[in-house]
């Protein structure tokens, strides 16, 4: 077969590669593709993302640059109807054209609920939306935190509100309300609230408020996002939620421990009506007073009929009373009967203490005591009469006796004698000794004890005669008369007319003489001696 002829050039496969990717770049170098997306299964480990964008007809492959995922807004999600926006272009080894995608948005309010459903799903499964969960509000919080814009009229109006009902401590936290930065924006001031120390420089609040104001659900996307959920349900400060108008609903509104309708109700949910407040605490206030009117006014009823059941004080005293004084009236007259009797007792002892009896029984007793020594002297006499006799016929044998004893000692002595030796005597000795201690010991305590009770019969003795002396007698102003002898004169019959007597006082002595007849014995006057003087003894 014959070489065929022709001008057409040759190219390689590279260069048609390089001419179609060229053309379709240049053609195609800016489009926006809606589609649904299939095929995702997460960023690869390079950090890229592919997947592929389809419709009915046709699909074309996609690939998302690290860089560029960074920066969605919405990030693919399998099955997701989107309009990416980015640039055609080839793949020569595999002769594909794909779509460089730089933006992804949802095609859609349909693909937005559609996201929205399937993320409320989820979270809803991981319990983050439980009732359980929510905690009951703060009934009057100190410090109040605000999340949201500084320059709309949303915080405008929840500080106007809250002036209206009590005023408070306002703190704002500034973010954005929508946009791509209006999620961690979010997140950041929820976690800076609750990063807070409780007595810290700035106060830490009680209660948190994430308002805007009403929007598209595009625009509400930001309040959507999982990490806003997550970080309303992580939050340690309970959270109300006034994110739209009443008809507007996110996710943050079933996380948050209340949801309000419209960021004035939330302002009316965190405080309550100061005057109504006021007005509360005075109306319990009458009523305490009022109550404790009513239980002192029954108290005091209560009392008052406790007290007319109890007996007057005077009758409860009247019968001790009575009793006192009885006592008291028969008190003068016990005592005036316990000193007679005290007295008469006394009288009878006196008279069996006479000095007369002392001296009676130390007569007698002197008596018995010579009676005594007389027949001692009269037995030892005959006694030594007795031994006499007995010593006299054995004295003239004893001079022979005795010397032929002491013969026969010294004899007997003489052959004893190399037989001893000292060893055995003081063993002797120190046997002798160890007996006789004992007996010396028991000796001197028996001896002790005999001594002192000789000593306290004596000592008694001695009470008993200075309680019987006259002397005692004398102490209380009577006085011994004594002759010259030094007999006792008991009479006046036996003083005359220029006797000499001594009277004996309890102080000292005193010479007299008698003088004249006896004098007669002047009867004492009811109010006794006068001048408090002694009366005369004759």
């Amino acid at each position: 077969m014959s070489q065929l002829l022709t001008n057409a050039s040759e190219f390689t496969v590279s260069e048609i590669a390089q001419a179609v990717k060229r053309a379709v770049e240049d053609e195609f170098g800016h489009v926006r593709v809606r589609g649904e997306i299939s095929g995702f299964r997460g960023q690869h480990s390079s950090g890229h993302a592919y997947f592929t964008l389809k419709d009915d007809a046709a699909s074309i492959d996609a690939v998302v640059w690290k860089g560029s995922y960074a920066k969605l807004a919405f990030k693919p999600q399998e099955g997701l109807e989107v309009i990416a926006t980015g640039r055609l272009t080839t793949f020569p080894r595999s002769s594909k054209y794909q779509i460089v995608i730089e933006n992804i948005e949802p095609a859609g309010a349909g693909a937005l609920m559609a996201l929205l459903e399937e993320r409320r799903k989820k979270l809803l499964a991981e319990g983050l939306f439980a009732r359980e969960r929510k905690r009951a509000l703060p009934y009057l919080p100190r410090v109040i935190g605000v999340i949201t814009s500084p320059t709309g009229a949303v915080i405008r109006d929840i500080l106007h509100r809250l002036d209206d009902r009590f005023p408070s401590h306002v703190l704002v936290w500034p973010v954005r309300v929508q946009g791509e930065t209006c999620a961690p924006e979010v997140v950041n001031a929820i976690e800076g609230f609750n990063a807070f120390l409780p007595n810290g420089p700035i106060p830490r609040p009680d209660l948190l408020i994430v308002a805007r104001g009403g929007g598209s659900i595009e625009d509400l996307w930001g309040f959507n996002e999982e990490a806003v959920v997550r970080a309303v349900a992580a939050s340690g400060i309970p959270v109300i939620s006034a994110v739209g108008h009443e008809t507007d609903t996110t996710l943050i509104d079933y996380a948050s421990d209340m949801r309000a309708p419209t960021p004035t109700a939330a302002a009316e949910a965190a405080v309550p009506v100061r005057a109504e407040l006021i007005a509360y605490v005075d109306d319990q206030g009458a009523r305490q007073r009022q109550a404790a009117r009513r239980s002192l006014a029954s108290l005091k009823d209560r009392l008052r009929a406790a007290g007319a059941g109890l007996p007057r004080p005077a009758d409860l005293v009247s019968t001790q009373r009575q009793s006192l004084d009885l006592a008291s009236s028969e008190l003068s007259g016990a005592l005036r009967h316990f000193v007679q009797a005290r007295r008469i007792a006394f009288s009878n002892l006196s008279a069996a203490m006479q000095p007369r009896l002392v001296r009676q029984r130390h007569a007698e007793l002197g008596e018995r005591l010579i009676n005594l020594g007389r027949r001692g002297q009269s037995g030892l006499v005959k006694t030594v009469e007795r031994a006499r006799l007995t010593f006299d016929p054995a004295s003239r044998r004893l001079p022979g006796a005795v010397a032929t004893s002491l013969e026969r000692k010294q004899t007997a002595l003489a052959r004893l004698l190399p037989r001893l030796s000292a060893q055995p005597l003081r063993a002797e000795l120190r046997h002798a000794r160890g007996q006789l201690s004992p007996l010396d010991q028991r000796l001197g305590q028996a001896g002790s004890q005999l001594t002192l009770g000789r000593r306290q019969q004596l000592g008694q003795l001695g009470k008993l005669l200075e309680t019987l002396s006259y002397r005692n007698v004398l102490a209380r102003g009577y006085a011994l008369v004594q002759d010259e002898a030094g007999n006792v004169i008991s009479s006046q019959a036996n003083a005359r007319p220029g006797d000499a007597l001594n009277l004996t006082f309890a102080d000292g002595e005193v010479g007299v003489v008698v003088a004249g007849a006896p004098a007669l014995r002047r009867k004492p006057s009811r109010s006794g001696p006068d001048n408090g003087s002694q009366e005369s003894l004759f």
